[in-house]
């Protein structure tokens, strides 16, 4: 049974620490620190995993940052860990920490590195349309994501899958991974492999910006921005001036099936049937809601306006005039 140390903070990190506390001893949790919410900022919220240690006793340590932090660098070097474990921890690893536990620091990597180095590998996977991806364990150096590969495993991704169904099946996968490689690693009987830098890709962090839906994209883009930042920073659109929120669509039926085309001026009333559409015009067709994008049709199923609550679109329809033929912005 090893002396671990398990750094992490958001939902990814909680089904790693479980399976980390199922075989071996934590010693200790390392999070970011509480963040502020609500009117006033008077809220803190703490990470999934520090509450997952606290539900379990495990001590919990919260440090601003850990780059030249000597107290920080003090505690861990008293806990005496034979190994670290990094899972979406939210900051670099300085030289100084990785070198304290003998075994290293194993990361715990959502993508097929090297490529999707970086923040949001589970949104970019989304985004870009890929038919796959995967948990790579590797032992963590000072880069972002540059660290030498233990073991990798694939996983297809689902027509549907969002970053948070995403985010569950690969932390899941991950803590399986790392939970039967450790006896091996922790043995020796493990030589990781080196990444190639040449096909490096990167997936930066995301911005609340990212969010702002462009009507002029095809559905098939706008449907995996949809599901790629579900649920954050979710993507919207602006109708009557208020922000609508699109939880969730799917691309439909071409629009040369319906006999429309796109112009590219902008108009604020749906132009008859048959005749040119701008993209974010909202049409119905075969009783179903649907925007005209780029390329293709988007059919809406559940939204949010701001200050009321989700609904199915079509009940939300129910209550809006002159849905029909408005253009969302």
């Amino acid at each position: 049974m090893a002396r671990i140390v398990l750094m992490g903070t958001p939902q990814f990190g909680v089904p790693i620490l479980e399976a980390l506390m199922r075989c071996h001893r934590v010693l200790a949790v390392v999070t970011q620190p509480d963040r502020v919410a609500g009117r006033g900022r008077s809220r803190r919220l703490a990470s999934p995993v520090k509450l997952a240690a606290e539900s379990s006793g495990v001590a919990v340590l919260q440090p601003a940052r850990l780059r030249r932090n000597t107290e920080i660098l003090r505690a861990l070097r008293e806990l005496g860990a034979d190994l670290f474990v990094v899972a979406a921890f939210g900051q670099i690893i300085p030289a100084d920490i990785l070198a304290i536990p003998p075994h290293g620091c194993i990361g715990v990597h959502a993508s097929l590195l090297p490529k999707l180095r970086g923040a949001a590998p589970i949104a970019a996977a989304i985004l870009g349309g890929d038919e796959e991806t995967a948990v790579t364990l590797m032992l963590t150096d000072a880069g972002i994501d540059t660290g030498p590969i233990i073991v990798q495993r694939r996983l297809a991704i689902a027509p549907r899958d969002t970053t948070e169904t995403l985010s569950r099946k690969l932390s899941h996968l991950g803590a399986e991974l790392l939970i039967e490689t450790l006896p091996g690693w922790l043995a020796g009987e493990i030589e990781p492999r080196p990444q190639d830098d040449t096909q490096a890709t990167y997936a930066p962090m995301i911005a609340k910006s990212d969010g702002a839906i462009d009507w002029k994209r095809t559905a098939t883009e706008i449907d995996r921005m949809i599901r790629g930042f579900t649920p954050w920073p979710g993507a919207y659109t602006s109708y009557r001036g208020k922000t609508l929120k699109v939880l969730r669509a799917c691309p439909g039926f071409a629009m040369s099936a319906c006999g429309i085309s796109l112009r590219s001026t902008a108009s604020a009333t749906l132009p008859p049937q048959h005749e040119r559409q701008v993209p974010g015009t909202v049409i119905e067709n075969e009783g179903e809601m649907a925007v005209v994008t780029g390329d293709g049709l988007l059919l809406l199923e559940r939204v949010q306006l701001a200050g009321k609550k989700a609904m199915d679109a079509k009940a939300f329809v129910r209550g809006q005039r002159d849905w029909v033929g408005s253009v969302l912005a």
